[in-house]
């Protein structure tokens, strides 16, 4: 057995559902101690943190990612315990094999390797983990990164472990991510007997034009790294339940999800713009959850699509597709972020795996990269 392998299957078995971290920091810090590094566990509210960094020369090279997984789901469901990791012709299945404790383990694995051949590099390492990513990402990552602005501690390069292969290890990586802007939009009318409809205000009548032209409206033409900025609805809802009463108000979820050609600013005075051409009674609720974040072609993604074609032979495809990480926090903190893990195919799924010939081609192409940048 590979010793990712290994420390990938004693990871599965931390019982770690967000926003619980079950033992897996503890695990890392006790791994990564007699290399140097010095462990800071940073708990803020229900969420653990560790911060663990060998060495205090620039550049800083941090890995980052979360031991936090999303629930299993039915459990009858699963082919064997999603925390009791198992392997079957060739596949280990378990709750985090691809998002993201597979990622983790080979950042341990590869800065192992790598230190054992380059004692003294040139510049500092450092693993950012939390254990609140998959749920409300408030007191995990972005309150680390709040941390290290304060005591002017700047990382250089990161890689985030996120899943972003598609069909064969390494054929994509996410070098930015588009933004996020929600917002909760009630339109009010006024409730009556719909045998009556002169007597109230129906607001699912009175929205539905403007609604109709949002979903037309063409935000942005998107470009080199950035998919067009993108609107949808994502819950409606009004009404009493009882099929003759007009409602009085309609309540309706929806989200961008946007390029830097947008602000939020932009976006948020064009729906109101055609909301209030329409005339209708409403109020907004917004909540921006992340700015978009774009890392260039430079060191850190040279390093890494070179790292990905020496390891696998193959060449590695730049994107910013999907939905958030905690990429968008760090980007606020370090100029070179992208993310790099495994086949995304089976996250949060039930029987969740990930292929055992992938585990350590992973942590190879993490050294070789760290390789490129520190030595």
């Amino acid at each position: 057995m590979s010793a990712t392998l290994e420390l990938t299957q004693a990871l599965i078995a931390c019982r770690s559902v967000t926003p619980a971290d079950g033992g897996c920091q503890v695990l890392l810090a006790q791994r990564l101690a007699p290399l140097g590094f010095k462990a800071e566990h940073l708990r803020f509210g229900e969420v653990d943190n560790l911060w663990l960094r060998r060495g205090t020369a620039r550049p800083l090279f941090c890995f980052a990612g979360h031991t936090d997984v999303v629930p299993t789901g039915p459990l009858d469901q699963w082919h064997s315990d999603p925390f009791k990791p198992e392997i079957r012709d060739g596949v280990l299945y378990g709750r985090g094999a691809a998002d993201m404790k597979t990622s983790i383990a080979s950042f341990v694995t590869a800065i192992e390797g790598f230190l054992a051949q380059h004692p003294e590099p040139k510049g500092s390492i450092a693993l950012l983990i939390t254990s609140d990513e998959e749920g409300v990402a408030v007191d995990g990552t972005t309150r680390v990164v709040e941390t290290l602005r304060a005591r002017g501690e700047a990382m250089d390069y990161c890689i985030v472990g996120e899943p972003t292969s598609v069909k064969r290890l390494g054929d994509m990586i996410k070098n930015g991510r588009r933004g996020s802007l929600s917002g909760k939009l009630v339109v009010r009318g006024v409730q009556g007997h719909i045998a009556y409809p002169h007597l109230a205000r129906n607001p699912i009548h009175l929205a539905l034009p403007a609604l109709a032209e949002l979903t037309g409206m063409v935000w942005d033409e998107g470009d080199e790294y950035f998919q067009p900025t993108g609107f949808q609805f994502s819950n409606v809802h009004a009404g009493t339940g009882a099929n003759n009463v007009i409602p009085g108000s309609l309540e309706i979820l929806f989200n961008f999800r946007f390029s830097p050609a947008c602000t939020p600013d932009t976006l948020r005075a064009a729906v109101h713009t055609v909301l209030d051409r329409h005339g209708l009674d409403y109020r907004i609720d917004w909540s921006l959850s992340g700015m978009p974040f774009l890392t260039p072609r430079g060191k850190l993604v040279d390093a890494v699509s070179r790292a990905i074609l020496d390891e696998t032979g193959h060449e590695t495809e730049l994107s910013t597709s999907g939905g958030t990480s905690d990429g968008r926090f760090i980007a606020t903190h370090c100029h070179e972020v992208l993310e790099l893990g495994p086949i995304n195919a089976s996250i949060h799924q039930l029987n969740e795996h990930i292929r055992v010939a992938d585990i350590e081609p992973l942590a190879g192409i993490y050294r070789r990269t760290l390789e490129a940048l520190l030595t």
